[in-house]
């Protein structure tokens, strides 16, 4: 598995400094497979998919920072995606997945069951139906999966890509743990952290990290149970100290910069 990271959505909230949506692409022996699918091309043709997060995020309309557009460029047909392994389902995760129509959309069973199947008031507000429309062919991944690493327990996705079960953003938000050729460990941790100096005191290329109030901040307006963050936290910090993993969040533009470089 070759693994290449992409931003497919830069985000511009009032004040604060660019954001990032933190995409893999994974060139398998089986095709293509995302880990997150960032912002896509219908948002930007009709930017009411993304709902009323759009105000507050405020993301560039890049068709070239799209999923499809990188993945094009790379030579790719938009059908070589077989696979796109969500993180969750905010609009942010999600969007990119419709210029994939083939692609088999993969989440766990407890986001799928909030966001899709039984809906109630607070995530009827907070995701967008409109994103899967489309009818996308959903595979989801129930419980807290088998005992895995470092203690942990993991939902085997696909070969070489595990859930990581981390609710607390939302009801089944899940890291995405990958594992390239050449060796070691790459866990996207989605929305489980938005500032990273909240796991780790230096980026992967040793870079001090300095603290980002407003980013922590929203992480806690944007928590469907704050409580567990502190937790997640702590787990994040935990892995990243262990040899061979590098982890890494959807949303700070300093960690993405260091692992696309």
């Amino acid at each position: 598995m070759r693994v290449t990271h992409l931003n497919c959505g830069t985000m511009n909230p009032p004040t604060m400094s660019p954001i990032v949506c933190h995409v893999l692409l994974c060139e398998t022996d089986d095709g293509l497979v995302l880990v997150d699918s960032g912002l896509g091309r219908a948002d930007f043709a009709d930017p009411k998919r993304m709902g009323p997060g759009r105000f507050l995020t405020r993301p560039a309309r890049e068709d070239s920072g799209t999923a499809a557009a990188q993945v094009e460029a790379r030579g790719h047909a938009l059908s070589d995606v077989t696979h796109i392994v969500l993180t969750h389902m905010d609009f942010d995760h999600i969007g990119g997945a419709a210029d994939f129509p083939e692609a088999i959309v993969h989440t766990t069973a407890d986001e799928y069951d909030w966001a899709v199947a039984n809906p109630d008031f607070m995530s009827k507000q907070r995701y967008s139906q409109k994103q899967w429309a489309y009818a996308p062919r959903f595979e989801t991944h129930s419980g807290p999966g088998d005992a895995w690493k470092f203690g942990l327990t993991g939902i085997s996705v696909l070969p070489g890509i595990t859930y990581v079960p981390m609710p607390g953003h939302t009801k089944g938000h899940a890291a995405v743990a990958v594992e390239p050729d050449g060796g070691g460990l790459l866990l996207h941790a989605g929305d489980a952290v938005f500032d990273a100096s909240s796991y780790t005191p230096t980026s992967p290329a040793g870079t001090p990290l300095g603290k980002i109030g407003k980013l922590r901040a929203f992480e806690k307006v944007m928590a469907q149970d704050g409580k567990k963050l502190a937790g997640n936290h702590a787990t994040l910090a935990r892995l990243n100290g262990e040899d061979g993993v590098t982890v890494f969040n959807a949303h700070d533009k300093r960690i993405f910069d260091d692992l696309a470089g």
